[in-house]
């Protein structure tokens, strides 16, 4: 079913659902009461018919068939018309009630002689055994359609006498208003269903277009239509949705890209060495001099180690590995990095002066990707200058580590995308170095930034210089987290 259905039929029966149960309270409710009210005043005009006109206890019980002629009879009687002639009832009688026998004759009525059997009290024994037993004497029937069809009446008993009764009925037309409420609560209903459903069917159109907007644009990027973008605006979830869509759009498009460039200088990185390893085989193979072929087979290697140096910076950006985030010194793994350019440097005439403090640097990380990004940075630095500087420092909760070189530096041109695949002067490498340091950094949930290219540095260069920031210890004492790295490092 369609969003737009199921909303305007959740809302259309929600709405008939509240209304209809709303409507049968009420009209529980009301009936009920005004059923009460009806009784209440029904036994009041028993009350006081019974106990001003006919408060003469057992009297009636004197009567016999052929007293209709008696004055008392009469005076009787026409106290029972004038209680039908001022509107309060529509029939009232005086009968005899024979318990055992459970029938009501007349002593006193309008229309019947005396002994004569009251038929419309027939149907409502039950009751009158209700106010035969009861305390006060009093008891009503339920409403019930007239034997004439004048609608609805009600019949109140109340006892005279030990066996003496006083029957009254009065109309029950209460229920008419009522009848009329019910079909009102009907229409109201069937119109708050539909106000509802076309509350729902608009709510769910608003909703179904903006979700059909971003279900277009996910097909578009699943078959590779990445260039136009979300433009759904609001505050509300969908447009949290659209944004986040966007951004996800805009990273799977510079991430394509940056996979098309890399497969592009992947191509062009191997292609060089493996033409200088043709150029070396052939010379190899054409020389006869024994001398000449281990030179030339010693810069096939060199080619050789060139080439899957490449390849591991490719594959390094590609397969960054699972992070590992744990509490540890990250002296050790800077040093192991410090210690493996320090030699190269060295071979070169360079030279790599490190500055780490005598107290543990604290971080929680990767060890592995602490040694991975500064082996990087360094490398990176000692490609660019001679002398390169290495110096670590917990600074404000964090560890910071930062490197410096004193070569040409970072063109201005470069600088804001200079942690870009790719994006780089030098002539060595595939310009992955930087990009892999600021991945690692922030899977570590830290972050890098370059100071400037306008670093005060020994003559020959500006230089350039990195820094990397990593999470410190939570809530640990300076005192607890060297006792922590000596025991950690003692377990190594």
């Amino acid at each position: 079913m369609r969003l737009r259905n199921r909303f305007t039929l959740f809302f259309a029966t929600f709405a008939v659902g509240i209304s209809g149960l709303g409507g049968w309270l009420f009209y529980s409710a009301s009936g009920n009461a005004l059923e009460a009210e009806l009784d209440r005043r029904l036994l009041d005009v028993v009350g006081v018919a019974g106990d001003l006109a006919f408060g003469i206890d057992d009297a009636f019980a004197l009567f016999s068939p052929g007293d209709e002629e008696n004055d008392d009879w009469r005076g009787f009687q026409q106290l029972l018309h004038r209680l039908m002639d001022e509107g309060y009832v529509d029939r009232a009688d005086i009968f005899r009630w024979e318990a055992g026998d459970k029938i009501a004759t007349a002593l006193v009525s309008v229309d019947l002689a005396i002994g004569q059997e009251l038929n419309e009290a027939a149907p409502y024994i039950s009751t009158i055994e209700e106010a035969y037993r009861s305390k006060d004497g009093r008891a009503t029937t339920e409403p019930f359609e007239s034997a004439d069809g004048t609608g609805q009446h009600k019949y109140g008993f109340m006892r005279l006498g030990s066996e003496t009764f006083l029957g009254v009925l009065i109309p029950a037309d209460h229920l008419s208003p009522l009848t009329r409420l019910r079909w009102t609560l009907v229409a109201l209903a069937v119109g708050a269903a539909a106000a509802a459903g076309l509350i729902g069917w608009r709510l769910a159109s608003g909703i179904a277009s903006r979700l059909e907007v971003l279900s277009r644009g996910a097909l578009r990027i699943q078959r590779g239509a990445m260039d136009r973008p979300f433009d759904l605006e609001g505050e509300d979830e969908i447009g949290r949705l659209a944004r986040a869509m966007e951004r996800m759009r805009t990273g799977i498009r510079r991430r394509d890209e940056q996979l098309r460039v890399m497969l592009a200088r992947v191509a062009h990185e191997i292609r060089n060495p493996l033409g200088g390893l043709e150029l070396f085989a052939a010379a190899a193979q054409e020389s006869d001099d024994a001398e000449e072929r281990r030179t030339i087979l010693g810069r096939i290697r060199k080619e050789v180690r060139d080439l899957n140096a490449i390849i591991n910076e490719f594959l390094g950006f590609a397969r960054p590995g699972q992070t590992r985030l744990r509490l540890h010194d990250v002296r050790e793994p800077v040093g192991e990095a410090a210690a493996l350019v320090g030699n190269d440097l060295e071979r070169r005439g360079g030279r790599l002066e490190v500055d780490l403090p005598a107290r543990p640097l604290l971080a929680r990380a990767d060890p592995r990707h602490v040694k991975r990004l500064t082996l990087n940075l360094l490398r990176n630095a000692a490609q660019a200058g001679d002398t390169v500087w290495l110096s670590g420092a917990m600074v404000h909760g964090e560890v910071l580590l930062s490197v410096r070189d004193d070569g040409p530096g970072i063109a201005r041109e470069l600088r804001d995308h200079i942690f870009e695949p790719f994006v780089g002067d030098k002539a060595q490498g595939a310009g992955l170095g930087l990009a892999i340091v600021k991945e690692m950094v922030e899977v570590n949930r830290g972050r890098v930034s370059v100071v400037s290219d306008d670093v005060e540095g020994p003559p020959g260069g500006s230089g350039a210089e990195f820094h990397v920031y990593l999470r410190g210890p939570e809530n640990l004492p300076g005192e607890a987290g060297q006792r922590l790295a000596t025991t950690e490092g003692a377990a190594r």
